[in-house]
């Protein structure tokens, strides 16, 4: 199972995160757990590319959950 997460607002990359308010990132990452949690994963991996020679090729952050139910 791969699943991605989008914020609604954008940000290019994780390197920004800080543009977030603490409160506001925080949800972001409950979200994500919640996500993965709602979809039956017990264990799984997020991935998140930073930057192109990490592999990033969409410019909007977000996350990568990766899992078996």
């Amino acid at each position: 199972m791969h699943l991605l997460v989008l914020p609604e607002r954008h940000i290019s990359s994780f390197k920004e995160i800080g543009d977030f308010p603490a409160d506001e990132a925080k949800r972001m990452l409950e979200f994500v757990a919640e996500t993965a949690e709602r979809a039956g994963l017990e264990d799984y991996r997020l991935a998140v590319h930073v930057g192109p020679r990490a592999g990033q090729t969409v410019f909007h952050l977000h996350w990568h959950i990766m899992g078996s139910p």
